[in-house]
């Protein structure tokens, strides 16, 4: 199968008739794209970003829709939108919780298990160590090297001119994966416990440079809690197929 990478030759493109039976796509811009009377049977979408923009279905947007699903499948993942401490940490204890269950009933022949390319249930702990470790030792926190050699960096990090030596290359035991993601956890309950308005509300820089936006102490927060409730998402849907 031809593999097609690092291209924009299909920018303003128009396919008819065009068969796509099949295709893969990562990492891919699909923003924009019009489909007209195009059989769409077993379409598989899964974007992290769907929640800041809209998908029109025959019409409707139906991102609406997808999230108020999801806020039902996983109780309390509407509260990673909270703008109060109280909300913050009742989400995070929530996707705790949620957490506790999934490694817990994780058989340990799935513990390095994937479908795809996709992260293992180790991996996925590991990078939310590194989202812990950017947005609240950090942005928050302002460590000024706040990264755990164990962390797992995301595709695309080098590019950026991101420092990857940092992190370690051989797979660590699942000992060492859950005593970095318990203490990583402690962190941030720690944090909420004595978290306020007015904390919330101080301005911090993005942990990954670039650009002009400069979070809050609270957006930083709840990047920390979509992380946890995605990755939650995608390691059940893993596992689910898996098992």
């Amino acid at each position: 199968m031809t593999t097609y990478s690092d291209t924009q030759e299909f920018e303003g493109a128009t396919f008819v008739k065009a068969s796509l039976k099949g295709a893969t796509l990562r990492f891919s811009d699909l923003s924009g794209v019009t489909m007209r009377s195009v059989d769409v049977d077993g379409l598989d979408i899964d974007s992290h970003d769907l929640f800041f923009g809209s998908l029109v279905v025959n019409g409707v947007d139906v991102v609406p829709l997808v999230d108020a699903e999801l806020n039902r499948r996983f109780p309390g993942r509407e509260l990673q939108k909270s703008q109060t401490p109280e909300g913050l940490r009742d989400g995070w204890v929530a996707v705790q919780a949620a957490w506790a269950t999934t490694v817990a009933d994780t058989p340990l022949e799935l513990w390095d298990a994937h479908v795809d390319d996709e992260w293992s249930l180790a991996q996925t702990l590991r990078h939310l160590v590194l989202a812990t470790d950017a947005w609240l030792r950090g942005a928050i926190q302002r460590v000024p090297q706040p990264f755990h050699e164990l962390g797992q960096i995301f595709t695309g990090a080098g590019e950026m001119g991101f420092d990857t030596s940092i992190f370690r290359t051989d797979a660590p035991t699942r000992d060492e994966v859950l005593a970095v993601r318990a203490e990583r956890q402690r962190l941030v309950t720690d944090f909420l416990a004595t978290a306020t308005p007015e904390l919330l509300a101080e301005e911090r820089d993005n942990p990954w440079g670039g650009g002009d936006w400069h979070p809050t102490v609270g957006d930083c927060v709840r990047i920390i809690l979509e992380e946890e409730w995605a990755h939650l998402r995608y390691v059940r849907r893993d596992l689910a197929l898996l098992g």
